[in-house]
């Protein structure tokens, strides 16, 4: 499974990341790029320890049935819902959010696993860090799978 410990897969994201444009056209969803990346970025940062979101209800109800998607091979879902604290709206600005998306994306990657927050997830609870690094590729590999890169 890949995971944003692995260099290489690192170096896939940020070209990935690169190949974005402020006006991809996206395949599903209500997000602008722009948007997505400030998104992105905001789960990172939960990632890191930056931001600590509570632990919502529905997820310690309902996170022992869908956890084991957030590990597998399985792509995530189209349209699957966002935590409330991760909703991006507003105008955002496209390189401002490329460049800090970037920061994290490399933050989190080359901190490795004792970088990693032990904080829990706001749906899923607690994770690994290698969880965590695995979540944290599959979601940015939906949204960019979003824009087609």
């Amino acid at each position: 499974m890949k995971n944003l410990y692995n260099a290489a897969v690192l170096n896939e994201i940020v070209e990935r990341i690169n190949k974005l444009q402020p006006e991809s056209p996206r395949e599903w969803g209500k997000m602008d790029v722009p948007q997505m990346l400030s998104h992105c970025a905001a789960a990172l940062e939960v990632a890191v320890g930056s931001k600590n979101p509570p632990r919502l209800f529905i997820g310690r109800i309902l996170s022992p049935f869908f956890k084991s998607s957030f590990f597998n091979e399985q792509p995530f879902k189209k349209n699957a819902p966002t935590d409330k604290s991760l909703v991006i709206i507003g105008k955002q600005d496209f390189e401002r959010e490329k460049q800090r998306l970037t920061q994290l994306v490399k933050q989190f990657a080359e901190g490795g696993e004792s970088k990693c927050t032990t904080h829990p997830h706001s749906f899923f609870g607690k994770l690994s860090p290698e969880q965590w690094s695995i979540g944290m590729y599959k979601h940015l590999d939906h949204h960019f799978r979003q824009f087609g890169v």
